[in-house]
């Protein structure tokens, strides 16, 4: 379609109705209530009738989108055809009710308006009156769709007040399907049934001090499951104890939109929240009850976080994620048990944690036993250590300094010497008269000035470099320190075991009083190894993929 030809035929009088032209026409409905669904059928009948009646123009079936808001186009899946097919050639001229439907985001209309009539499409937003042949249409444009943008941020902040007005009244907002309520008209009432479970959640984690996923358990065991007939998610038990409602408080304010276009949120801090207490919500525990079980909740989760960072977590404890139970292929999670004799570390099947014995007949590992397995497979590997400790001496000797200091020493001494060169320089202008005495005092100066800082630095590298110089005591330190470690005499290193160790399997031979293990390092593997706990002695065969030069390293 030639633009050009079309706007100087609208200044001449014809309008676009005359212009012979293929036409659609978009429509859209930002929800799919029932009248914005008729509205939508009213659209399209409207827009396919008045194309069809126009003698110059022929009908290109329209674009249709349902249920979806007009902020942005990411998701409208017809709005997107129909550019994809202007690009096409298919159609010359886009019809619409108005700007907010092809979008209330003035960067798009314009974006795509313009993207339309480099391909020779134009748009009639009918009831704004804006035809984007005419020539003037892109500051009309602008102006209207500035308008349809100001209308969605009015829109944001009116159910913000919105919001506000339902809650000064005494209507509760947010989740219709919150566990232990019945909510009708914004009102909320006690479900009985429900409100048991949530009581004993609170009763079992402030009372009983249970772990979330123990409670999960417990719950599953005692006939309580989730509205679907599953064990309680660990995510929903830690909701409902971490939800003030329960205790009859009102709280929003977690979260702010940080952008009206995009929906953007964040999470805010707990102490922005907005709480207190609201009659209107009617409480399921004890507000005391409450506050202790997420007094301790928070406690804990700073344990926690203590204690982890990232993978550091996973990395605590040499043995975490690599003990598997063949019977289930599970894995084996961390225990510590208490007596009188002290404590204890021990590793148990998580079926078995879940579930019991009757679950998982794989006996319980202790870490005791574990390092002293390991440390017999390690003494294997490490049987000429002192070739081991005079190779890694030699690779630490041959090692440059992390850091060269003598490139950058060098560097300043140059600078030092250019600045002395341009000292000299000047000494000799002022001799001859060519500078007075004040400008060559206050340039010397401001050369004795940067030659000051330069010396300063060289002396500070020198200082690193010798610090970081490795002496040879400092090597007869290094080696004592191997010798040592590779002796295994103050138990098994955890870094060697992480770094060395891949998994641990329990076979399904294991029984309390003997332990049938298959050992699998990352060098190679697996070692067959049987544990008697009776005498406190195991027996380690390595594979044929890979043998060290003893094949028993009994105990």
């Amino acid at each position: 379609m030639n633009i050009l030809k079309i706007r100087s035929e609208l200044r001449n009088g014809r309008t676009i109705f005359d212009i012979p032209l293929r036409v659609t026409f978009y429509a859209r409905v930002s929800t799919d209530k029932d009248e914005q669904i008729n509205s939508l059928e009213n659209q399209v009948q409207y827009y396919t009738e008045l194309i069809q009646s126009k003698p110059s123009w022929a009908f290109v079936p329209g674009y249709v989108d349902e249920g979806i808001s007009g902020t942005s186009t990411k998701k409208r899946d017809s709005f997107l055809r129909m550019i994809a097919d202007a690009k096409a050639g298919r159609f010359d001229f886009i019809i619409t009710k108005e700007i907010s439907r092809f979008s209330r985001s003035t960067l798009d209309s314009i974006r795509y308006t313009q993207e339309l009539l480099e391909h020779g499409v134009g748009v009639l937003f009918q009831n704004d009156n804006i035809n984007t042949l005419d020539s003037d249409s892109e500051f009309r444009l602008v102006v209207m769709a500035g308008v349809a943008q100001d209308e969605v941020r009015k829109l944001s902040e009116r159910l913000k007040f919105g919001f506000r007005q339902a809650i000064k009244n005494g209507h509760v907002l947010g989740n219709d399907k919150l566990w232990g309520y019945d909510k009708k008209d914004c009102v909320l009432t006690i479900n009985e049934e429900e409100a048991q479970v949530v009581r004993r959640i609170f009763d079992l984690y402030a009372n009983q001090q249970m772990g979330i996923r123990r409670i999960s358990q417990t719950l599953y065991d005692e006939g309580f499951t989730s509205r679907k007939g599953n064990a309680f998610n660990v995510l929903t038990i830690r909701h409902i104890l971490c939800n003030p409602k329960y205790k009859g408080w009102y709280c929003a304010n977690k979260s702010q939109t940080v952008d009206y276009r995009s929906k953007r949120k964040v999470f805010l801090d707990e102490s922005e929240w907005v709480m207190y207490p609201d009659p209107s919500i009617p409480a399921i525990v004890p507000e005391e009850l409450w506050d202790r079980a997420n007094a301790l909740y928070k406690r804990r989760s700073k344990q926690m976080m203590a204690h982890q960072s990232g993978a550091e977590f996973h990395n605590r404890y040499p043995y975490s994620g690599k003990i598997i139970c063949e019977e289930h292929g599970t894995s084996f999670h961390r225990q510590v048990l208490k007596s009188r004799a002290g404590e204890k570390e021990v590793w148990q099947c998580r079926v078995y944690r879940n579930r019991g014995r009757a679950a998982c007949s794989a006996p319980q590992l202790y870490t005791t036993e574990l390092d002293q397995m390991m440390a017999g497979i390690f003494d294997q590997l490490a049987q000429d250590r002192q070739a081991i400790v005079d190779a890694v001496v030699t690779v630490l000797q041959s090692v440059p300094d992390e850091h060269d200091y003598t490139q950058e020493i060098r560097h300043i001494e140059e600078e030092l010497s250019a600045i002395q060169a341009k000292k000299d320089r000047l000494l000799e202008m002022s001799i001859e008269g060519v500078i007075s005495m004040a400008e060559f005092k206050q340039r010397n100066d401001g050369f004795n000035e940067q030659m000051t800082i330069l010396e300063g630095r060289r002396a500070a590298l020198r200082a690193e470099a010798e610090k970081d110089r490795r002496t040879p005591a400092q090597l007869e330190e290094i080696r004592a320190a191997l010798e040592q470690e590779l002796s295994f005499s103050n138990s098994i290193n955890s870094a060697l075991v992480t770094t060395i160790l891949d998994k641990v399997v329990v076979k399904k031979g294991s029984t309390k009083e003997e332990l049938h293990l298959d050992i699998h390092l990352k060098s190679g593997g697996p070692w067959r190894a049987v544990f008697d706990r009776e005498k406190s002695s195991f027996r380690c065969i390595p594979s044929l993929q890979y043998a060290p030069p003893t094949a028993d390293c009994a105990q």
